[in-house]
């Protein structure tokens, strides 16, 4: 889809649509007061007849409207004015969208990017209007032989903005948006990729492609890297495998090589049986989702890359499948990680915080400023947070505080849960230094305890994102999160967020 940002008033438009808002009880927001004071009324008239109530959600399309110059006119309801934030404001961009999709009009240019949305800037709108569109028009659909075609899809969207000096702000922010949303793109195609297709060594021929596009440093580990390196942990959920583990690290340099960088390690499990510990077979089929982790730090590089932010940052994925096998690791086995603590297997489902141990090891030789990981690590988050917040854990609290910030700008929401050392307790082993699993109570916290203990040497996040990487349902699917928290943080962390 094609951008462009413009200023000027609606009854102008030469365009095949102009995209308007209509709060609840039919009031009309001032681009539509505009092209009704064109049209002598008529739009007024068509509401007054009750054909739009202004009810969120809903829309109206108009053709041919006297004294206009577009072909149609679309009316988007916005709900009550007093209640129309963050989410309202996407959702009416999204439902604009999927309607012009259906209407055949080829291009739009949409007004609802003027509405005033509480302590949010017309750079926000427009970064959010341009992510939210190209996320609304994504396709996975490369396995059906048969595609459901758009009739004639919209391929051309004007954002406006109210005033000319706010131009040069809205495209820098416009091209925010379009790097955000084909970073969530790859993230979402990667997730829902089936795992015949999506293992290991096809993510590690991601990493090569984008480092090849991006001019980015890439650096495979094999097994037998790993193996000289002492991640015995890794290698104890890759046991029971055929598909070889890779420990990928991609690294960009946008700031003074003396830049301590940021480093973002996801979890990329690329299908997850459980292991010995085997997991029923009902929904089995959505463990290829356990790699997320991985496809959302991968998205966020694409993205920084694209934006070239000023910052360095490095991503880390270890990969592997999780098999039952004649060589995979029981419950009961106890291993080295490669910082030299033991780990005694109690439960070998328990296995994304075993890969993420060695690769928050293996960040330390990059001196990082900051180390955020990004895994599908427990059920227990999806218990305690639903699939609306992502959990946050951290060992540092105003690094947690940035973290919430970047998700509340994105409206990609998270929540600080507690690390207290009370719950380090609950991991404890007679054999060894420390167990994998806590018990049943407070299993996203355990988890969380078990990996700070790898990350004594630098400030730390742990992004739990289980309960928000991908829907079930008749909308299954990756969802692509938490890219645009990430993402956010970073040009935050860069100075680019206005």
């Amino acid at each position: 889809m094609e951008f462009s940002i413009k200023s000027g008033s609606p009854e102008k438009q030469r365009t095949a649509c102009v995209v308007v808002g209509v709060f609840e009880s039919r009031k009309l927001t001032l681009p539509a007061e505009l092209l009704d004071k064109a049209s002598n009324g008529y739009i007024a008239d068509i509401i007054r007849r009750g054909d739009m109530e202004g009810k969120a959600g809903t829309t109206l399309l108009l053709h041919s409207v006297p004294g206009t110059l577009a072909d149609r006119i679309l009316l988007v309801g916005l709900g009550k004015e007093k209640d129309f934030r963050e989410k309202e404001f996407g959702n009416a961009i999204r439902v604009a969208v999927k309607t012009l999709n259906d209407t055949g009009a080829f291009d739009a240019t949409f007004f609802l990017t003027e509405l005033a949305v509480r302590k949010r800037s017309t750079a926000w709108r427009i970064r959010q209007a341009t992510l939210i569109a190209l996320d609304t028009t994504y396709k996975f659909d490369q396995f059906k032989s048969k595609k459901d075609d758009v009739r004639r899809p919209l391929r051309k969207l004007t954002l406006a903005v109210e005033r000319r000096n706010e131009l040069s702000e809205a495209e820098e922010a416009q091209a925010q948006g379009v790097a955000i949303a084909e970073g969530l793109a790859l993230t979402k195609t990667l997730g829902n990729l089936p795992p015949n297709v999506c293992h290991p060594s096809y993510l590690a021929d991601q990493a090569r492609s984008m480092a090849e596009t991006f001019k980015l440093d890439c650096e495979i580990l094999e097994r037998a890297d790993m193996e000289a390196l002492g991640m015995h942990a890794l290698l104890a959920v890759a046991r029971g495998s055929h598909q070889p583990p890779k420990l990928i690290a991609l690294t960009y340099k946008g700031a003074k090589a003396a830049d301590k960088p940021i480093v973002l390690v996801g979890k990329g499990v690329t299908f997850d049986t459980g292991g010995i510990s085997l997991k029923p077979a009902a929904e089995m089929d959505e463990m290829k989702y356990d790699m997320c982790g991985a496809a959302s730090v991968l998205g966020t590089m694409q993205a920084v890359a694209r934006m070239q932010l000023p910052i360095n940052l490095t991503v880390i994925v270890p990969a592997t499948e999780n098999m039952p096998g004649g060589n995979a690791t029981r419950p009961g086995d106890i291993v080295t990680a490669m910082s030299g603590q033991t780990i005694e297997i109690l439960n070998t489902d328990a296995e994304g915080r075993l890969i993420l141990c060695d690769a928050l090891t293996y960040a330390e030789r990059f001196d990082p400023d900051t180390v955020i990981d990004v895994a599908t690590l427990t059920g227990a988050c999806v218990v305690a947070l639903g699939n609306i917040a992502s959990g946050v854990f951290s060992n540092k609290d105003s690094l947690a505080r940035d973290l919430l910030d970047a998700g509340e700008e994105a409206h990609d929401r998270a929540w600080h849960m507690p690390l207290w050392d009370d719950y380090q307790d609950l991991l404890k082993s007679p054999f060894a230094d420390m167990a994998n699993i806590g018990g049943r109570w407070g299993g996203a916290i355990t988890a969380a305890c078990f990996l700070s203990r790898f990350t004594k040497k630098y400030d730390w996040a742990h992004l739990d994102i289980a309960g928000t990487a991908w829907k079930s349902g008749a909308d299954k699917g990756a969802t692509g999160r938490p890219v645009p928290l990430l993402t956010h943080y970073l040009l935050q962390r860069a100075g680019k967020l206005d």
